[in-house]
């Protein structure tokens, strides 16, 4: 008991910490900040996975926005016989098509690839 008082003596802060009410509210603190279920770590985790998952909805909506307004481009025959042509390589008869593929293109090609694959 001589050994706390003269701690409380030399250090005055003791004092204030050895007060229950203090120390229930240091224990409560402790208890919420990380020991419960829903403790402010876990609150942390699941806001980061909202905003993953929302910014998964905005690029979602947008790219539906990009392939609305290529559906309804392709709704022209024309715009179909375009895009079959670009896209698939399609041909008319009697018709030969020339594909001159560049190295620049290749590696632009590739790397598109890179970024996308991560």
């Amino acid at each position: 008991m001589k050994k706390l008082k003269n701690l409380i003596t030399n250090y005055p802060f003791l004092k204030i910490l050895a007060n229950r009410y203090v120390l229930v509210l240091i224990f409560f603190t402790i208890w919420i900040l990380f020991l419960d279920n829903y403790s402010y770590l876990e609150h942390r985790v699941l806001d980061k996975e909202i905003e993953e998952i929302e910014d998964n909805i905005n690029y979602y909506k947008t790219e539906i926005k990009k392939d609305s307004a290529s559906i309804k481009h392709l709704k022209n025959n024309d715009r179909v016989e375009k895009y079959a042509r670009e896209k698939y390589y399609m041909k008319r008869e009697n018709e030969d098509i020339y594909i001159i593929e560049f190295e620049d293109d290749k590696k632009a090609e590739k790397e598109a690839e890179a970024e996308k694959n991560k």
